[in-house]
């Protein structure tokens, strides 16, 4: 049975403007899941900010990361939570340092991923 690969659609000609950080990729990520969760229907090229990606990118990159056990269910649970918030961790904050910790190395895994994948700069 032969098998299929998924080929993404090529993004209008258009510039599109690289995510600064990892961690504004992912509250944008974020954003775009709680749109879609509302009823929302994401269109490839229509954002007012062209990016390089579309969100589930930047969830398989995640994704793909855990399967390699790069990172672990805490630092899922750590990028969920505060992504919700769509704020980062404290770490002045006493019971907030851990998480920082869990936070801070997460988004340092994930910068390397979508980095090679120009999806930051």
């Amino acid at each position: 049975m032969p098998r299929y690969r998924r080929v993404p659609l090529p993004l209008p000609d258009v510039e599109v403007e690289p995510f600064v950080t990892a961690e504004e990729a992912w509250f944008w990520f974020i954003r775009a899941q709680q749109a879609r969760d509302d009823g929302a229907h994401i269109e490839r090229g229509r954002a007012e900010v062209p990016r390089p990606c579309e969100p589930d990118d930047i969830y398989r990159a995640v994704k793909s990361l855990a399967e390699k056990k790069t990172i672990g269910r805490r630092h899922i649970e750590v990028l969920h939570v505060y992504g919700t918030l769509l704020r980062a961790p404290d770490k002045r904050c006493v019971e907030e340092t851990r998480p920082f910790v869990f936070w801070d190395e997460a988004l340092d895994r994930l910068t390397t991923v979508l980095r090679i994948k120009e999806i930051i700069e």
